[in-house]
């Protein structure tokens, strides 16, 4: 059996459980954007890593030293924000070719450091070794969150609507622009930026974890065909999703229009758009949308409902059953 038969989530799975035992009662290891650690009767510490790897989740000769610091620290911001937590401090660590030139790395720490500065999360330690020829980035988060105010994967409930805080596909649309063979124009370099440059929702992940409305949460790392389904499998819940409901925005809508691509494909299987998807008590939704556009400008997005049955999606357009070609973003994937 090789990796591509089970695939990055079967891996995961394979070794799991095997940990419970030694987790301390009140604390949670893996199967949520975060691990959780119980500090006191009302507090809870979260912590989140992430690794990326050079020709594997960036382009170095693609994007600017800067916004890949800025986006080392976002995708795990993102993850705090997921669990409806305040993030505290980040770690950094990094495997360097030898021949990397000091402005590069000059860059990176700007960038790193313009994300820490925006939400207050110092940088606190790591460790720095020599790569043999890639670039190699493992960054950690620790974050608090109050025990009533956090998110779970499994607190998905029967009824509930499915709902994503901003626009989706975008991402996925600038890396599409970058791997092809495209004479990028203004908007595919704004698509592009949103690409390198992932806002984390971390003030919009406060505002929702504060409302007993809302159940279960994480973030839109992997495309909705793929992180949905972590809630569902986590809950024991089914949901059925309406395509025509995923929200694009009118620059990748144009885009799609001229290049020919397949929007809804895009909305729903297009990673790293790190926007925030949860589900919430349907007679709520309005009154929850109201405040949130009050305070952020924008609106959320009901794009289904949680239902019984087996942890899958079942997808429709125009009221009709239909099949998703394309899944989200799997490491190892066959």
């Amino acid at each position: 059996m090789n990796l591509t038969d089970i695939g990055e989530f079967g891996f995961i799975e394979s070794f799991a459980t095997k940990f419970d035992h030694l987790i301390k009662e009140g604390d949670r290891g893996i199967g949520d954007d975060c691990a959780v650690l119980s500090i006191n009767n009302t507090t809870n510490h979260v912590i989140t890593t992430d690794l990326l790897i050079e020709d594997i989740h960036f382009l170095k000769d693609k994007i600017s030293a800067k916004e890949l610091g800025y986006k080392s620290l976002a995708v795990n911001l993102s993850d705090i924000a997921a669990m409806g937590a305040q993030p505290l401090y980040s770690f950094l660590s990094l495997g360097i070719p030898k021949d990397t030139p000091v402005e590069f790395l000059d860059g990176f720490m700007e960038g790193f450091y313009q994300l820490s500065e925006k939400y207050h999360t110092p940088l606190m330690g790591g460790d720095t070794t020599k790569s043999a020829d890639k670039l190699v980035i493992n960054v950690a988060v620790v974050g608090s969150v109050e025990k009533s105010k956090m998110h779970l994967r499994s607190m998905a409930q029967t009824g509930d609507l499915v709902c994503v805080s901003g626009f989706l596909g975008d991402s996925g649309g600038g890396l599409k622009a970058l791997l092809e063979p495209y004479e990028v124009d203004a908007n595919l370099h704004k698509l592009i930026n949103r690409h390198h440059q992932p806002e984390p929702q971390i003030l919009e992940g406060l505002f929702l974890g504060k409302s007993e409305h809302v159940h279960a949460m994480m973030d839109v790392s992997d495309g909705i065909s793929s992180d949905l389904k972590h809630i569902l499998k986590a809950s024991k819940k089914s949901a059925r999703i309406d395509k025509e409901k995923l929200p694009a925005s009118p620059l990748l809508a144009e885009v799609s229009e001229k290049q020919q691509w397949n929007l809804t494909e895009l909305c729903a299987s297009g990673g790293e758009d790190y926007e925030l998807l949860f589900t919430v008590k349907p007679e709520e939704f309005e009154s929850l949308n109201q405040e949130f556009v009050a305070k952020f400008g924008k609106p959320l997005y009901v794009i289904g409902k949680i239902e019984e049955g087996p942890a899958e999606i079942q997808w429709y357009k125009d009221g009709q059953s239909i099949m998703l070609d394309k899944l989200g973003f799997n490491h190892f994937g066959g």
